[in-house]
Parts: C-alpha cells; sequence; structure tokens
C-alpha cells in the first residue's frame, strides 16, 4: 500500500448538505494532533476560514458556503499529510494549510520525497518553491538562494547538511557569514576569536540547536564536524568532503563570493544564501548577492533559487511587511 493510499484510509469526508461537511479521522493520535490543544487548532482554522467548526468523538463538522467548505477540507487533508509525514503539528502549519497557493494534491508525492528527517523533527517543505530548493540542495554540487527574510533559506539548507553529515556522506558541516553589523556600530567585543564573531552567527546556532540539541552540537562543533567561521577565514582553503553554507550572502562583495564559491573542493556542496533587500554594508552597491547571480546565472552547474512573499512561512504577519516594504519602494520610484 502506498503512503497515500495509508493516509486517505484514515479520512473519511461526508458531504451532509450545501453547508455542511463532516470530516472523520480514525487514527486518534492524528485526531488530537489536528485539532490541538484546547482544539486550539480549530479554532484557529475556523478564523482562518471563516467557517463555523464543530469537534465531536472523532468527528470534525464544518458549515459555511462551499468556498469556505473547499478550503477548509482542503487544510484538513494538508495537516493530516504532514502529520503522517512528521508525526506533529506545528502552529505555522495551520496558517500554511490554508495559502491558496499551496495545494497538498499538487505537493503530496513530492513532500514524501523531500522530506528531511533530523535527530529532533522531522522537516517537509511548506511552498512549491521550497520543494524545489530541498531538491536542488540534494542533486546540485552549488546552489544560490536569494529572497527575503522567513522563506527558509538557511533553515533548509542546515537540515540538509545535518542529514548528509548523520548519513556519514560527508565529513564536516561548514557554516559562514560576513562578519557585518545590522546597521549600528556594536565597538568592542570582549573575548577570544570565537566568542567576538558567535553573534553574528547565532541565527545558524539557532537552527542547529533546533535540529540537533544544543548538547549533541557542541560536541560536533568540538570535534570539528561542525566549523563556524566568519567569511573572511574562507580564504586560502580547499573545501573536500564537506557542506558549507554561506549565510547573509547580501553583506559580501563580488569578491568575497567568487572567493567562497572557488573554495569547492572533492565531495563538497557549497550554497549561497542571501536577502538583497537586507543589505547591512555601508555603501550598499558593494553587495555581490545580486552581481554573483547574473555573473552564474548560465552555469546549467549552478542551481540558482529565487524565493518572493509568497514562500515566506516565518509568521503571516512577515510576508504582508514585506508587500509593504516593496509597494512603498515602489512608489518612491514612482
Amino acid at each position: 500500500m502506498s503512503e497515500i493510499s495509508k493516509i486517505q484510509q484514515n479520512l473519511i469526508i461526508k458531504k451532509i448538505d450545501q453547508e455542511t461537511v463532516n470530516i472523520s479521522i480514525n487514527d486518534n493520535d492524528m485526531l488530537m494532533a489536528i485539532v490541538g490543544q484546547f482544539d486550539q487548532n480549530l479554532k484557529n482554522l475556523s478564523k482562518l476560514t471563516n467557517a463555523d467548526v464543530y469537534f465531536r468523538g472523532n468527528s470534525i463538522t464544518c458549515k459555511g458556503d462551499k468556498e469556505k467548505l473547499s478550503i477548509f477540507c482542503d487544510a484538513i487533508k494538508f495537516l493530516i499529510n504532514k502529520y503522517f509525514l512528521t508525526k506533529i503539528i506545528e502552529k505555522e502549519d495551520i496558517v500554511l494549510s490554508v495559502k491558496k497557493n499551496f495545494k497538498i494534491e499538487e505537493t503530496n508525492v513530492e513532500s514524501f520525497k523531500q522530506l528531511i528527517k533530523t535527530p529532533k523533527k522531522s522537516v517537509i517543505a511548506r511552498s512549491e518553491k521550497q520543494s524545489e530548493y530541498i531538491k536542488a540542495l540534494k542533486e546540485n554540487d552549488i546552489v544560490m538562494s536569494l529572497g527575503p527574510a522567513g522563506t527558509g533559506k538557511s533553515f533548509l539548507a542546515v537540515s540538509v547538511a545535518i542529514t548528509l553529515l548523520m548519513e556519514k556522506k560527508i565529513d564536516r558541516v561548514i557554516l559562514s557569514r560576513p562578519a557585518v553589523e545590522a546597521g549600528e556600530k556594536l565597538g568592542f567585543l570582549p573575548g577570544d576569536m570565537k566568542e567576538k564573531v558567535d553573534p553574528y552567527l547565532r541565527p545558524l546556532y539557532d537552527a542547529l540547536y533546533e535540529l540537533f540539541g544544543a548538547d549533541k552540537i557542541e560536541k560536533k562543533i568540538e570535534t570539528g564536524e561542525i566549523e563556524i567561521a566568519p567569511l573572511a577565514f574562507m580564504r586560502g582553503r580547499t573545501l573536500k568532503n564537506c557542506f558549507a553554507i554561506l549565510d547573509e550572502a547580501q553583506n559580501a562583495t563580488e569578491t568575497q563570493i567568487k572567493m567562497f564559491l572557488t573554495r569547492i573542493g572533492e565531495n563538497s556542496k557549497l550554497v549561497v544564501n542571501g536577502d538583497p533587500s537586507q543589505v547591512d554594508l555601508i555603501n550598499k552597491t558593494h553587495s555581490g548577492l545580486i552581481k554573483s547571480r547574473n555573473i552564474l546565472r548560465n552555469l546549467k552547474e549552478i542551481k540558482i533559487i529565487e524565493f518572493d512573499h509568497n514562500d515566506v512561512v516565518r509568521h503571516p504577519l512577515v510576508s504582508k511587511i514585506i508587500r509593504a516594504y516593496q509597494n512603498k519602494s515602489t512608489d518612491d520610484k514612482n
């Protein structure tokens, strides 16, 4: 029996009348995960779809017009698929389940293929572009991703890197980013070199801790299996049997990105991530991310993925904020 058939076995959708649908979920653990603590997931779905939702026994009843019922049923299918894959329903999954540009019927099979299993959680693509990105990370030696905050550029790259390390397909994971302050001068930072650069690399630590756990990560850093270093430390090295990620690449110059990419050695993968709209360099024209994309876009060996606000999965407000700033930028030009 296929994975999708197993999912369908646990779900019965019955149309009661033109404005009522009853959904029965036969797996109790799955049902409780979808309903949420104190029925919170269903309450959120009710708000997001503007439909009336009731829960009793193993049945969920939804009342509303045809469009609301369709959105609600698609949301439940998505959540069942997500639970079957990862055994967990997260708060952001509820919001994602009602997104019109992410149809579960179109991504079911691809989601199974792109599942990333790490020690603390399983990760699946939350948009079609994320699915394309995960596939590129697995199949290409060099990947560039550009797009706004919250689209999963760094998190997914770290997820794939950690998975390859666990599977012993590589020996090391190297995480790097330019040591550039975000719009303010921090002045002198105390401590040794690691303590000085750690504040700049904190987002990468956060992703590692979420996927692997702090204790295990610290041990792998001590053994050298995971290395976190500023971009300046990459010069002169040849990276073999490793997965190296350059994060916040919008704050690197064209020369620095070229230097990073030319470090690639045998059995290695390199990833360059950045958000062109958040350049922290004093002279923003020195950013090499867009320039490097334009230079490399015709090399078939290098995969370039470009995200937009539709791919934001961090918080629904992030997408709205990004659109608001984009609209202001357009208005200013006009």
